[in-house]
């Protein structure tokens, strides 16, 4: 991040906001070993458990968040989970983003059949709801983290192909690609020195809005039972431990509501400071910004 970039964030409040939230939960990732240590060395990820009770219990000395159902403890659940929420969306974002941005260079920079096939198929994955495409290819590849994730990766790479094929097309074009050619610049030298890193900043920001997405839709997934395996320190697997808490018990509404609002927290936030960042990295990289 350039002096310049890092001066236009915190010249702007929501950027700024943005910026705050996400070096907030960098720090709770970095630091999860040491504000809560593994009790699971071999699984860090592992849910810390002190009893089989059903009733989930209150915020206490021992348990700052609560626990949830069967007592598994929110802290711990928070924590790890903040360090797992960036495993996901970091690696589903890049591994999307190197995917779209091969098939989408490429099908642009040689054209005719290449880009007629890529192109039908990525209209191919975008004919179907990405959530749902996301859910088939989970359960057919079984509930399982990694698996979660290739099922992410394989839904969220067309918007970058087909984002990078226009900015491509755009891109070569132009007088300055042109006098390339005339130097003798020529294939895989002319598209990754002169035509890529002219046309990959719309789709730097549409990663950095997509983290945010990628960790909501993880969580839904982990959810319905096709992410994180129970016990996991997940923020949708805690949620899912909630649903039978959510309206509380005979005349107390909000008996239980710290099973549902401490990770429904950490989502909301989590996701809001990276759509103010996107935001904010959106109208610095615009060139019709001043």
């Amino acid at each position: 991040m350039t002096n310049r970039t890092l001066k236009r964030i915190l010249q702007n409040k929501a950027s700024l906001a943005g910026l705050v939230l996400v070096l907030f939960f960098a720090a709770v990732a970095l630091f999860a070993p040491l504000l809560a240590p593994a009790q699971n060395p071999r699984d860090p990820y592992q849910l810390p458990q002190s009893s089989y009770e059903v009733t989930p219990q209150p915020p206490s000395a021992q348990h700052i968040f609560g626990t949830t159902e069967q007592q598994y403890d929110l802290y711990y659940g928070v924590v790890w989970g903040t360090r797992l929420a960036f495993k996901i969306g970091i690696t589903v974002t890049f591994f999307a983003f190197l995917i779209g941005l091969f098939l989408g260079a490429g099908a642009a920079y040689f054209g005719g059949k290449i880009d007629e096939l890529v192109m039908r198929f990525t209209d191919i994955v975008f004919a179907v709801p990405s959530l749902v495409l996301a859910m088939v290819i989970a359960a057919m590849l079984g509930p399982d983290i990694r698996h979660m994730m290739m099922a992410l990766t394989a839904v969220a790479w067309p918007s970058y192909a087909r984002l990078v094929r226009g900015d491509v097309l755009s891109v070569k074009r132009r007088d300055f690609v042109t006098a390339s050619k005339a130097l003798g610049a020529r294939g895989p030298r002319l598209l990754l020195r002169h035509i890529l890193p002219n046309s990959i900043y719309p789709s730097v920001v549409v990663a950095s809005l997509d983290i945010g997405y990628i960790v909501l839709t993880a969580a839904s997934l982990s959810f319905l039972g096709l992410g994180a395996q129970p016990g996991t320190a997940d923020w949708g697997q805690l949620i899912a431990m909630a649903r039978n808490w959510v309206l509380g018990s005979g005349g107390n509404t909000f008996a239980y509501w710290y099973t549902v609002v401490v990770p429904g927290g950490a989502i909301f936030l989590f996701v809001l400071g990276w759509n103010l960042l996107g935001d904010g990295f959106r109208d610095i990289l615009d060139p019709r910004q001043g």
